[in-house]
């Protein structure tokens, strides 16, 4: 017997646009984050980049999560065409702890770095 159908018709087509407009989202947000980061750094680094103050944390991370949530979104895209299988744990908790420490970081550079 095949791999038994979670869910028949159009929830595959679904969940990988609901994942890909999310990428889409990251990559605005991380968009704003660098600018702001880039553009409110009292003075770069002998080598040319800002700080790594607060923001320069939250910044480095949500780059992280954005790689993070492109491969899970690349993956999880290619397992729904190839069939309409569960996600696999490890790739949902991946996805969880990257946006969670993203959060976490963009917390602590407001609450922080003023």
């Amino acid at each position: 017997m095949s791999a038994e159908i979670r869910d028949p018709g159009l929830q595959p087509e679904r969940t990988t646009l609901a994942w890909r407009r999310t990428l889409i989202s990251l990559v605005v947000v991380d968009l704003f984050i660098w600018r702001r980061w880039l553009s409110a750094a009292p003075a770069p680094h002998p080598a040319g980049w800002p700080g790594l103050d607060f923001e320069g944390i939250c910044a480095l991370m949500a780059a992280a999560a954005t790689v993070v949530w492109g491969c899970a979104v690349w993956i999880r895209s290619r397992e729904l065409h190839t069939g309409n299988i569960a996600a696999p744990a490890w790739l949902m908790m991946l996805s969880t702890i990257a946006v969670v420490a993203l959060g976490a970081s963009a917390i602590a550079a407001i609450a922080l770095g003023g």
